[in-house]
């Protein structure tokens, strides 16, 4: 089987890294410098590099791998995990330095497990060092955000994302051309990891291919939508979406729709236009009963704009 991309072209030392925050990768390296680190909560949009961060630390660091411990919090957040899993893992003596928990996605911790962190976070902190990474840090209790280094992880801007896919179909040997690697961009931005899955997905011939209805990865309809945008086909754009966006889609959509303001409008005017109906969806989502109702409403005011 063909190695992912996303794993193959996974950053493993701070120079493969981009950071947006030059800030960031000073104290990066002062860290790498000293051979230690703090407690550590990565924040920022899916697919923006944060576990990659967290890993190339580790790397960075020299961490022995029997010192290492990964864990997705979306599945294992409960106390008894904590305590068996977690709380066993750190109060042995490591291999090394110290220890490294890795916890994925840690705003899907429940309150209590939160509340048996904050006491490991300080209890076994000449030992062992906690890396959260979230997409709502809002969800973390004060009392660990306290304990905890933040790091706010920015997406990259447009161009730089494209680069970043482009860079990889080249070295790939892979065919494209701008239009449609910029339908890829949009149906995808700013998360790169799941760019990277539907180019490769979409290239096993050698040649990136256009998007379509024969296309067969996860988020194809957002594919379709884009391209259907592109060309004017505006309600057929819109019964896309609305009928093929799932309940938790929806709930996203908005942000994609934020993401993606050059689809409403080319002009500043414009796209400060296309804000305020975001924002409108954004608030009306919430108090209709129907979401695909409201969502279509919204896409409506969207592509009104500047007719």
């Amino acid at each position: 089987m063909k190695e992912l991309w996303t794993e193959k072209y996974r950053p493993k030392t701070i120079n493969d890294y981009v950071f947006t925050d030059s800030n960031q990768r000073q104290i990066v390296d002062s860290w790498v410098k000293d051979g230690v680190i703090p407690h550590i909560m990565l924040s920022g949009s899916p697919g923006t590099g944060k576990t990659t961060l967290a890993k190339v630390l580790v790397n960075e660091l020299g961490i022995d791998e029997y010192d290492f411990l990964q864990i997705n919090a979306s599945r294992d957040n409960g106390v008894d995990f904590i305590k068996s899993k977690v709380e066993g893992f750190v109060q042995t003596m490591p291999f090394g330095k110290f220890k490294v928990v890795l916890m994925d996605e840690a705003d899907y911790l429940s309150h209590n497990a939160q509340g048996i962190m904050r006491g490991l976070t300080e209890t076994y902190q000449g030992q062992a060092r906690f890396i959260f990474t979230c997409n709502s840090p809002h969800k973390i209790m004060p009392a660990l955000h306290s304990r905890f280094t933040s790091f706010h992880i920015e997406k990259p801007d447009t161009t730089e994302f494209t680069a970043r896919a482009a860079t990889v179909l080249v070295t790939e040997g892979i065919e494209f051309d701008i239009d449609t690697l910029d339908s890829y961009v949009k149906a995808s931005y700013p998360d790169l990891r799941n760019c990277l899955k539907l180019l490769q997905t979409n290239s096993t011939s050698g040649a990136l291919s256009k998007p379509g209805k024969n296309d067969t990865t996860v988020q194809d309809w957002k594919l379709e939508a884009v391209e259907l945008f592109k060309h004017g086909k505006i309600r057929d754009a819109r019964t896309v979406i609305c009928n093929q966006a799932s309940i938790e889609d929806m709930d996203s959509m908005f942000r994609w729709m934020y993401d993606n303001l050059s689809l409403w409008s080319s002009t500043p005017e414009g796209q400060d236009e296309a804000i305020l109906a975001i924002r409108k969806g954004m608030v009306n989502h919430s108090m209709i009963a129907d979401p695909e109702i409201n969502l279509s409403a919204t896409l409506v005011e969207l592509t009104q704009i500047g007719q």
